[in-house]
């Protein structure tokens, strides 16, 4: 039994892990995605 419990223990950190590195990534995209907004850029486009 101390087996199993060890294993899910570092189960459940890999997916946490996993899971907070997809949050940053996802905050990421976000950023980049929004830093591109310039009107200054589309100033030609009516």
């Amino acid at each position: 039994m101390e087996f199993f419990t060890t294993a899910v223990s570092t189960m459940s950190t890999l997916v946490t892990a996993l899971g907070a590195g997809l949050g940053v990534w996802g905050v990421i995209n976000l950023m980049e995605g929004y830093g591109s907004d310039n009107p200054a850029a589309n100033a030609h486009v009516r």
